[in-house]
């Protein structure tokens, strides 16, 4: 879907632009300089050990321990916080999130938890925070994660005290995993590696401690745990390399002819300000349009690039994940229309305001 929207839009770009025209040859370099940057800087150190994290998140943690702490006997003050971090630690993506979404609530999860869920599992996926971070800042980075966790358990609960459902029985998950304590073990020594790849230390203590991390990795992913279970982590890493980075290669090219092919004050007169009239446009703009998982930084930072302000650059990360046209259509079949909009009336509001304070702040 995202693939055919990009290529149409090219398309249709190129078909009204003389192809003797500067601006389109400048726009097509743009597109492949953007690329480059990309693979070079950030696809080996930042994505790479993100897939194998989301592998090892996939294969080797207890999910089951996970979804029952949303079920309808567990309070409040375990089930919102465990639905609104759950998307990180389950590593759900844009195309994962709808499923999961539909499952958890129909065994009983309640519409609070569930939408929590919903909201926050796309946006505080590891990879795409760890790029926003890298490629945007930090700063940004961390008001992305701080923000939606925060409107995502905050929607939940609009949306519980609004409906009044808590969610009842069957709410029954397997008990098939692995030794937990060995996966969280590996999975923190990968976190570790990223994360060090991303601090700003003298290049001798980053280097040394990269390699002790490493050699870690590599020796726990040997004799730590049976063959079948590596040879599936390195399966499931592989997976979600080949689901993603075709997205975000696509993603990257377009934001780069974007950069060169978009008037700069058309953007900076809509998003320019750190307001609510540009951070309610941009929310509204993340509402409808797709992002594939992780396509939304380098087309937000090519908006920012062209005089986006920062609160209308939160908020659009903040509805653009979790929302897009096609979602909505399923999570008005899930919800129903009144549920359903309501719930899309939250996001909007509470991307909004996420982003005016975020832009107000900085």
């Amino acid at each position: 879907m995202m693939q055919f929207f990009l290529i149409a839009a090219v398309f249709l770009l190129f078909y009204f632009a003389p192809f003797d025209s500067p601006i389109v040859s400048q726009s097509i370099l743009n597109g492949f300089y953007l690329l480059q940057e990309y693979a070079r800087e950030h696809v080996l150190l930042c994505l790479v050990p993100a897939f194998f994290i989301a592998g090892t998140i996939t294969v080797m943690l207890k999910k089951e321990s996970v979804l029952r702490l949303l079920g309808p006997n567990a309070r409040k003050m375990i089930s919102y916080p465990v639905a609104a971090i759950s998307g990180g630690i389950l590593a759900v993506c844009s195309c994962t999130i709808l499923p999961l979404f539909g499952g958890i609530y129909k065994k009983g999860a309640g519409i609070g938890p569930a939408t929590t869920f919903l909201f926050s599992g796309p946006a505080i996926n590891i990879a795409a925070i760890f790029l926003t971070a890298r490629v945007l800042g930090w700063d940004l980075g961390l008001a992305r994660l701080i923000s939606t966790i925060t409107a995502a358990i905050l929607i939940g609960l609009v949306m519980e005290i609004l409906f009044q459902e808590k969610g009842e029985g069957g709410f029954q998950v397997s008990e098939k995993d692995i030794d937990s304590s060995k996966g969280i073990i590996f999975f923190i020594l990968q976190l570790g590696f990223l994360i060090i790849n991303g601090v700003a230390v003298d290049n001798l203590v980053k280097y040394f401690i990269v390699i002790v991390l490493g050699i870690s990795i590599l020796l726990m992913a040997i004799l730590g745990f049976e063959k079948d279970k590596t040879k599936q982590w390195i399966f499931e890493t592989w997976d979600f390399a080949k689901k993603i980075l075709p997205y975000l290669f696509i993603g990257v090219f377009f934001a780069g002819l974007l950069t060169k092919l978009l008037p700069q004050q058309f953007v900076t007169a809509l998003l320019g300000k750190n307001n609510f009239l540009s951070s309610l446009t941009a929310s509204v703009i993340g509402m409808f349009m797709y992002f594939a998982t992780l396509t939304e930084v380098p087309i937000v930072q090519a908006l920012m690039n062209l005089g986006m302000a920062k609160g209308p650059t939160l908020s659009l990360l903040m509805a653009g994940n979790s929302l897009s046209l096609p979602s909505m259509i399923v999570i008005t079949k899930l919800f129903g229309r009144k549920k359903a909009f309501t719930y899309f009336a939250l996001v909007v509001i509470f991307s909004t305001v996420f982003g005016m304070v975020y832009g107000v702040l900085k």
